[in-house]
């Protein structure tokens, strides 16, 4: 695999063919973000895998009813879980408000492993979109999530029924600087 190519492939779809994605596939692609890295190993991801429609338009609703989504197959819901960093926390109230240093670090780790699936799909000719506008409150009910847990996006899967164009990226020197901070822009 030349990572390169898939980072340079990866499309945010909106259009799914009506095709199933195989188990197999799916597990691939979790495979993928198990994978990934994390702030001393604590690999705080969870995720839900959602195929039924039912559940699908209920996520759609809460994900500023985007009906778009509903073309996909497959919903990933990645989920970080602090309970790797803070044990007892299942009477915490988790979402946007929450100052928690470490919800940071598990929103981040698990960020990760959601790229990570999306490579992955993009390596097997799979298509995906990393949805991320809804309130906490609303998905974690709709799943059944505990309070303690930050949903960190909803993936869409499938296969790709349109073929988005590559959007303008900034050049190298107007985001790097060497040593320390330069930029004027």
């Amino acid at each position: 695999m030349k990572v390169l190519k898939e980072i340079r492939d990866r499309r945010s779809t909106r259009k799914y063919l009506d095709k199933q994605v195989s188990h197999e596939d799916i597990l691939s692609v979790l495979e993928a973000a198990r994978l990934a890295p994390s702030g001393s190993n604590t690999q705080p991801w969870r995720f839900i895998v959602v195929t039924s429609q039912d559940t699908k338009e209920k996520i759609v609703q809460a994900d500023h009813n985007q009906k778009w989504m509903l073309s996909a197959p497959v919903f990933i819901v990645c989920v970080a879980d602090i309970s790797c960093r803070i044990p007892d926390s299942d009477a915490m109230l988790i979402d946007e408000t929450e100052a928690c240093h470490e919800l940071k670090q598990i929103i981040r780790d698990t960020a990760v492993a959601v790229e990570n699936i999306l490579l992955q799909a993009t390596h097997m000719g799979l298509a995906s979109c990393w949805t991320g506008w809804y309130e906490q409150k609303e998905m974690k009910a709709i799943l059944n999530i505990p309070s303690d847990k930050y949903v960190v996006g909803v993936v869409t899967l499938g296969y790709g029924d349109e073929k988005p164009t590559p959007r303008k990226r900034k050049d190298l020197e107007e985001i790097v600087s060497f040593e320390q901070w330069e930029l004027t822009r």
